[in-house]
C-alpha cells in the first residue's frame, strides 16, 4: 500500500557533477520490485526556485552566443533540432556502444565511431560530446562498472541547464567515414531517466513526454496535447478522474499497483534529474505535474480510496 505525504520532497541530495570520483553503479529498477511495506509518495512535486543559465555556460560551448539571451537560444534551437537529432542518428548504431566501461574514462580517451549516410534531408550536426552517465550515489563502485553511453550537443545542456558546471568545449572531428567524440562523465540521481529528459531538451514534444511517462494514456488525448490542454486538464477533476481510471484499467493485465508505482518511479527519477541539472521548461514542469496527478489518481483507485 501506498501513502501521500501531506508535505513535499526537499531537493538535498539532488545534484549533478562531472567529477569522476563521484561515477557509482548503473543499476535498473524493475517494475516489480517494490515491497509490500508502505511507500510514502509526496502529494506534489515540488518546483525549484528558478534560476537561468550563466552567459559563462554559453560563452565555454558557444563564444559567438556569449551576448544572445538565453531564451533566444533556446528558441533558436528548435529550428536546429532536425539537423542535431540526423547527426545523432548518423552514427553507426552498430559500432557505437551503449555503454562504456567506467575503468576507460580514467584515460580521457576519445571515441571514434563510423557515421552513415543520414535519411535525413537536413545536414548533420554530429554530436559534441558522449555523456556516460553515472548514479550520484555515495556508494562505492568497481572499476568494472558498465555506464550508459548517451551522445550530447553541449548547447543543448548548456542553454537548458542552469545547475551544470561549466562544460568543456569541444568540436567533434570528422574524417572521412568517422567522427571523433571526446566522453564526459555525468553523474545525476538517475541515469535511467536521463534519456526520457535529454529526449525533451531537443524536441519539446509535450506529447512524448507524457507518453515516455505513462505509456498507457488514450492516444486520441496524447496527439491533442498542447500546453493549454495540459493546464484545463489539470483544472478539471473529472477529467483527470478519467484518465486515472484509464490508466488502472490498463494495468489490470497485470499486478496494478506495482505497474502503477513503475510509473511514479519513473516520473520522480525525471523530476529528481530536472533539480540536478537545474532545468526550467514550463512545459516540462506541466507534463510532470499532469503525470502526477493522473498516476496518484490511479493508485488512489487501485486501493479503493475514491
Amino acid at each position: 500500500m501506498f501513502q501521500v505525504a501531506s508535505h513535499p520532497v526537499n531537493f538535498s541530495g539532488h545534484h549533478a557533477v562531472w567529477e569522476h570520483n563521484d561515477l557509482s553503479p548503473v543499476t535498473s529498477p524493475t517494475r516489480s520490485s517494490f515491497s509490500s511495506a508502505d511507500v510514502q509518495l509526496p502529494r506534489t512535486l515540488q518546483r525549484p526556485s528558478y534560476s537561468e543559465v550563466s552567459r559563462d555556460q554559453i560563452a565555454a560551448v558557444a563564444p559567438e552566443l556569449v551576448d544572445v539571451p538565453a531564451e533566444y537560444i533556446r528558441r533558436s534551437m528548435c529550428a536546429k533540432t532536425a539537423q542535431m537529432l540526423a547527426g545523432i542518428s548518423a552514427l553507426s548504431k552498430t559500432h557505437l556502444p551503449v555503454t562504456i566501461p567506467k575503468s576507460h574514462l580514467r584515460h580521457n580517451m576519445p571515441l571514434t565511431v563510423p557515421v552513415r549516410s543520414s535519411a535525413s534531408q537536413q545536414a548533420p550536426t554530429y554530436p559534441t560530446h558522449f555523456l556516460a552517465l553515472s548514479s550520484n550515489s555515495k556508494s562505492q563502485t568497481s572499476l568494472s562498472d558498465e555506464l550508459p553511453l548517451i551522445p550530447t550537443h553541449s548547447l543543448v545542456l548548456a542553454a537548458h541547464c542552469a545547475s551544470l558546471p561549466r562544460m568543456p568545449p569541444s568540436s567533434p572531428q570528422a574524417h572521412g567515414n568517422t567522427v571523433t567524440v571526446p566522453v564526459l562523465p555525468l553523474s545525476v540521481p538517475s541515469p535511467q531517466a536521463f534519456q526520457t529528459l535529454h529526449q525533451f531538451l531537443y524536441t519539446h514534444n509535450v506529447s512524448g513526454l507524457l507518453h515516455a511517462l505513462l505509456p498507457s494514456l488514450p492516444s486520441a488525448f496524447l496527439s491533442s496535447l498542447s500546453s493549454s490542454t495540459i493546464y484545463s486538464t489539470l483544472s478539471s477533476g473529472p477529467k483527470l478522474h478519467q484518465l486515472s481510471a484509464h490508466c488502472l484499467s490498463n494495468a489490470q493485465h497485470g499486478q496494478p499497483t506495482q505497474i502503477l508505482m513503475g510509473h511514479a518511479q519513473h516520473i520522480t527519477a525525471l523530476w529528481r534529474n530536472a533539480i540536478a541539472l537545474g532545468v526550467h521548461d514550463k512545459d516540462l514542469w506541466d507534463v510532470i505535474d499532469l503525470a502526477w496527478e493522473i498516476v496518484l489518481g490511479s493508485l488512489n483507485l487501485a486501493a479503493g480510496v475514491y
